[in-house]
């Protein structure tokens, strides 16, 4: 038995099949993704991408939000990504176009924190939340491996992203984008090109300004994020997302316990899966 699964990105898709024995994971493909295109070219290249995964009867697809997961419809607008699904029917549009007989769709930072409580650091633990860190802020508290979204517990829908730090957005503050604004405040330049992995490797290395830059986004990070741990009592903390390789550099901002993914690759495909399998 196994779960075709597909993880979409901003900028990538990769279609796998998870088999739940053992919660093994093959990749099928890795495919890049222009996000920006017409509703019907994103539906087509989503399609295209599922066709490479064998016998698709049914689909998992883990895909960030703004995205009414029941209904499968989006609901993106200035993100920079899937801008023409804005009040689209991806759900309606992509069963038709593969024939499909079921599609659950999950949000990734959802599906990245069941992963890591299925198969990862977190497995078992009664109460703890899993942050993804990359354009943006994802997070999911977890209940004996269930998603709290509702409750004083837990910031609004379970999403941190939704809460402001210091009068802004939480994401202006820590976000690829932010730690990148920071480093460029420090250094008085705006070097093309450069991303947080390099301004990480620069830490590595010894630079100050990069290491100032990144400690100072994290420790944003880890005030935001204090009082939902202390609300919901969780015990345990994963980071994940493309920014947390810089885990290493500022793991002791975090009063609280917080341990990076071992797998950035694997785990929200497992979590899809595994949603697929409770949702059936």
């Amino acid at each position: 038995m196994y779960v075709p699964v597909l993880e979409v990105g901003g900028s990538h898709v990769t279609a796998a099949v998870v088999a739940p024995d053992g919660w093994r994971v093959e990749v099928v493909e890795r495919i890049d993704l222009a996000s920006q295109q017409a509703a019907e070219e994103v539906v087509g290249q989503l399609a295209a991408a599922a066709r490479k995964l064998p016998t698709v009867e049914g689909l998992a697809i883990a895909i960030p939000g703004p995205f009414d997961y029941g209904t499968g419809v989006g609901w993106y607008q200035g993100q920079t990504k899937f801008d023409a699904l804005y009040g689209f029917e991806l759900g309606k549009a992509l069963r038709t176009e593969l024939d499909l007989d079921r599609l659950v769709f999950v949000n990734d930072a959802e599906a990245f924190a069941v992963g890591e409580w299925t198969a990862g650091l977190t497995r078992d633990t009664e109460r703890c939340v899993g942050v993804t860190v990359g354009t943006g802020i994802g997070t999911a508290f977890l209940a004996d491996g269930q998603v709290v979204r509702e409750g004083g517990s837990v910031p609004p829908g379970g999403e941190l992203y939704l809460t402001e730090y210091d009068g802004r957005p939480l994401e202006d503050s820590i976000s690829g984008r932010a730690l990148l604004q920071r480093y460029f405040a420090r250094t008085g330049s705006d070097e093309p090109g450069i991303g947080v992995k390099e301004i990480a490797d620069r830490a590595r290395a010894g630079e100050r300004a990069a290491s100032e830059s990144l400690r100072a986004g994290f420790a944003v990070l880890a005030e935001a994020l204090i009082p939902w741990i202390d609300r919901f009592q969780v015990t345990r903390t994963v980071l994940g997302g493309s920014i947390s390789g810089a885990f290493d550099l500022v793991h002791d901002v975090f009063p609280f316990e917080v341990v990076a993914t071992e797998d950035t690759e694997h785990a929200a495909l497992i979590g899809a899966a595994a949603h697929s399998l409770r949702s059936a």
